[in-house]
């Protein structure tokens, strides 16, 4: 009985050469019109499916392979009597390797000229057919998704024939192929046509194995396309916390805008400033806590020059991160060879979903991209801040919303000066702020604080109060709200409510 191998490619990457080494293994090859097309033309010896079957292509391409004598050749099952007398009955013939790439919906997509007729129309139908058919009948049929997969099925076939190993993993590959592919159509009709899911999807393809997750003992991994927003490029291989605190700090980053620094440890701020270059903005951000700073990872929003290389290599530091670097300041920076160099290639704040994995399902909920609208604030103190302190609380406010609750945030000329994170009360986030900022000699008399969320009592305004601080920033809400801004105004500071809460778990 002659061997039938079935291509029907939209990427046509190595399938020339992939087609010709089939021939020398004794199959004869079918494929779908513009595959063929491509094989006859470069002399590989082809049939079109159309001839197999006796039912041309029709509807502009929309129908080609979804025939009885295509899905008998990939499903009926070789060690089964009636299968095999049913075959023979209406002349099918087996298909023991089938080729198939799905169009290029996700291309198509990400086009932004891109016509909703040309996305439909790029929903391919009998290619995910073929591979469901060929995944499903394994025992039997081979079935390849990916030309990366061809060298070494190749290399198999050649040395005498395919195991049903290899068919169960290409058959595996193949289903996550279909899933993941459904899951981009899916995501975007959703979204195209306004309509609410009743599913959570997330499917992504591996990217790398992280050496292990947050502690040794835990394997990592990371999929998806983190590639398109950060390039490590220089240094040791990065790290599953060293992603966490990456992301961390240049959200926060892009959050404050302008010529920014950010210095993260442990998913919170070490130090944040916003200056007229990236030199003095490092430098005041690292005052802020210069001890927790080292070893942690430093963004950037401008490009870093030779003078902060300079700076930066004074102390440790996991990771620096730039939209870029200039010829001089790589230089300097190569010369620490484990720290990790990191180009950022493309903004990541965005309204994408956030998630958390729980016990049997999965948390999901809008990120926090909020942002304050000056209009909206209420000043709710005697006293009003000036227009310099309203812009500390402005930053401040935002370095609340990247840090850890309970949070409490001192700053002072868009530099932060004492951070107070993760703490079960609000008073004791603060202590610790103000603990910190007097270990590292930083005066906070004539700063401005932000809470997170509202004070529960008068005691957590107090101790901001008695470090010298003129002007707070919270959401407010609480039923002893009244208590609080009398408290605030007994001591002759401003006060101003958001109407908005960072909580940060």
């Amino acid at each position: 009985m002659k061997k039938l191998a079935l291509i029907s490619v939209s990427d046509k990457t190595k399938i020339i050469d992939f087609a010709g080494d089939l021939i020398k293994n004794g199959y004869e090859i079918i494929a779908t019109g513009n595959t063929a097309k491509l094989l006859k033309e470069n002399n590989i010896a082809v049939k079109e499916i159309s001839l197999l079957t006796g039912f041309p292509e029709i509807f502009g391409g929309r129908v080609k392979t979804l025939h009885p004598k295509i899905f008998g050749g990939i499903l009926f099952r070789r060690d089964n009597d009636s299968d095999i007398k049913q075959a023979e009955q209406n002349s099918i013939s087996p298909i023991d390797i089938v080729c198939v790439n799905l169009y290029p919906f996700v291309k198509t997509i990400s086009n932004p000229n891109s016509t909703l007729e040309e996305i439909i129309e790029n929903i391919d139908i009998g290619g995910p057919s073929l591979v469901r058919a060929s995944a499903k009948n394994y025992r039997y049929v081979s079935i390849l998704t990916n030309p990366d997969q061809y060298e070494s099925f190749l290399s198999e076939l050649n040395s005498g024939e395919i195991s049903e190993s290899t068919r169960k993993k290409l058959a595996v590959e193949a289903f996550s192929h279909t899933s993941n592919y459904d899951t981009h159509i899916a995501n975007y009709l959703e979204k195209r046509f306004d309509e609410p899911s009743s599913y959570f999807r997330i499917n992504e393809k591996l990217n790398y194995a992280l050496r292990y997750g947050e502690n040794p003992h835990q394997s990592a991994s990371v999929y998806g396309s983190f590639d398109k927003y950060f390039e490590v490029f220089h240094g040791k291989e990065i790290s599953y916390n060293n992603i966490l605190d990456l992301v961390s700090a240049v959200e926060l980053c892009e959050d404050l805008g302008e010529t920014s620094c950010t210095i993260i440890k442990h998913n919170n701020p070490a130090g944040a400033a916003t200056a007229n270059s990236n030199l003095e903005a490092y430098k005041l951000a690292l005052k802020c806590d210069p001890v927790s700073s080292f070893g942690g990872i430093v963004a950037f929003n401008r490009e870093v020059d030779a003078e902060t290389a300079e700076e930066l290599n004074k102390i440790f530091l996991e990771i620096v991160c730039a939209p870029s670097f200039s010829n001089e300041a790589l230089d300097l920076l190569k010369k620490k060879k484990d720290r990790r160099l990191v180009l950022k290639k493309k903004n990541i704040l965005s309204d994408a979903k956030s998630y958390r994995s729980i016990p049997g399902g999965v948390l999901v909920q809008d990120s926090d991209t909020i942002s304050l609208n000056e209009s909206e604030l209420k000043f709710v103190t005697d006293k009003k801040p000036s227009l310099s302190e309203l812009d500390d609380l402005k930053f401040s406010w935002k370095i609340a919303k990247h840090t850890k609750s309970n949070a409490i945030v001192y700053v002072k000329n868009k530099t932060t000066l004492g951070v107070g994170a993760g703490q079960m009360s609000r008073i004791d986030s603060a202590k610790i702020a103000v603990m910190k900022a007097k270990e590292h000699g930083l005066d906070l008399t004539g700063s401005v604080a932000a809470s997170d969320a509202f004070f529960p009592f008068a005691d957590g305004l107090l101790e901001i109060i008695k470090c010298g601080a003129v002007s707070v920033i919270q959401p407010g809400g609480s039923v002893r709200d009244q208590e609080v801004i009398d408290a605030a105004n007994k001591s002759n500071i401003s006060m101003v409510f958001t109407g908005i809460r960072h909580f940060k778990h």
